[in-house]
């Protein structure tokens, strides 16, 4: 509706008029991309809101993984928003002026002005950004904690710290992962993983109703996360990831990807028809052929490359679950997977063509079949 409408000049040329009135004319086009790009995500935001709306207040509700509030949910929603904005609009407006002063290898400045923007997200994120949003804090010493280190030592990960997030206040899914670069590495583990830890499985406090202003807690009437044993069994298959190499070889791959997107952004960017099959007769805006090279034009390669992907990712699941059985967690991962599949209400039978084209984990019994020879061994 949008194309068909003429949605994107439109908004460009709302763009112009609210730049214009601002005394930036037409020759100021990264300000004008600028306007437009706000205006496009609030667009975005506002009508996507429905939809998340019905998500997580029925659908998560229905099924018992909502946590959160309505007022919590809108907190949460122009938080993002307002980050959002905060790291786009510059990186954006750098973007387009290394395009407009590049000359004829703008592609390979752009390429390498997304590469360490990537880089640095991927650095700052955990520790600057996503405690906006979560509250992480050390896993307390004791058993688990000790454990955890132990094994990261037996495999020469550079572990350095061990957080819990309380993932518990948004969603009762539960998840596990690594992060940092080098000789700084850092686990976080969810609250919801946890059996000892899952403020799921607490009783409330006498006194208490149980909700307060941000979450309400919804007291389960099974006990939810793992055992030790099994959350070392998560942690072997999270870490096997890094020990075969995975992250790397995802990182080269997309940057790869990057390269090549940019490169025939080059090439067809001087290509007027391709501007005026979108509306845009007399004008050819860096941003909107961005938009238009990079969203429409590659869409039929992007479904292919997310295929590939998708095949890539199930493989390295296998693998990663074949590095925790070499740990000696195959029985200890075959139940944690059970457990996980039951918390996340997952379906245990899948379509093969279906789940081989949009699942990038493998189906549960897949994996059980795989580590079952393990187990009863």
């Amino acid at each position: 509706m949008i194309l068909l409408c003429g949605g994107i000049p439109f908004l460009w040329n709302l763009s112009g008029q609210i730049s214009g009135r601002a005394g930036f004319g037409p020759e100021y086009e990264i300000v004008q991309s600028l306007v437009f790009l706000l205006l496009a995500t609030l667009f975005s935001a506002v009508t996507g809101l429905p939809w998340s709306l019905y998500n997580t207040f029925v659908i998560e509700e229905k099924h018992g993984f909502n946590q959160q509030t309505l007022g919590f949910f809108f907190k949460d929603a122009i938080k993002k928003f307002i980050v959002t904005q905060c790291i786009l609009l510059p990186v954006t407006s750098l973007l387009l002026y290394i395009i407009k002063i590049g000359g004829d290898y703008f592609f390979i400045y752009a390429w390498l002005f997304t590469l360490v923007v990537s880089l640095v997200l991927v650095t700052i994120y955990a520790d600057y950004i996503a405690p906006l949003f979560d509250k992480f804090i050390p896993l307390p010493e004791g058993e688990l904690k000790q454990q955890i280190e132990t094994m990261a030592k037996s495999i020469d990960f550079p572990l350095t710290k061990v957080y819990v997030v309380e993932g518990s206040k948004r969603s009762s899914h539960s998840n596990a992962y690594f992060y940092g670069f080098f000789k700084n590495k850092r686990i976080v583990l969810f609250d919801t993983l946890l059996e000892d830890y899952s403020a799921l499985n607490k009783e409330p406090a006498e006194g208490e109703d149980g909700e307060n202003e941000e979450t309400k807690s919804k007291t389960k009437n099974k006990k939810q996360g793992c055992k030790n044993e099994e959350v070392l069994a998560v942690l072997g298959h999270e870490l096997g990831h890094w020990k075969l190499g995975h992250t790397v070889k995802n990182i080269i791959i997309s940057q790869m990807n990057s390269f090549l997107c940019f490169f025939l952004f080059a090439v067809l960017i001087g290509r007027k028809e391709l501007f005026a099959a979108f509306g845009f007769y007399d004008t050819q805006p860096t941003l909107i052929g961005l938009m238009i090279i990079f969203q429409f034009i590659f869409s039929p390669y992007n479904e292919v490359l997310s295929f590939c992907l998708t095949v890539l990712s199930r493989r390295f699941e296998f693998q990663a679950d074949a590095f925790a059985k070499e740990l000696g967690k195959a029985e200890d991962l075959y139940s944690a997977l059970i457990k996980l599949n039951k918390d996340n209400l997952g379906f245990p039978v899948s379509d093969w063509i279906f789940s081989m084209w949009h699942y990038s984990h493998p189906p549960l019994l897949e994996r059980l079949q795989a580590l079952k020879d393990a187990k009863q061994e």
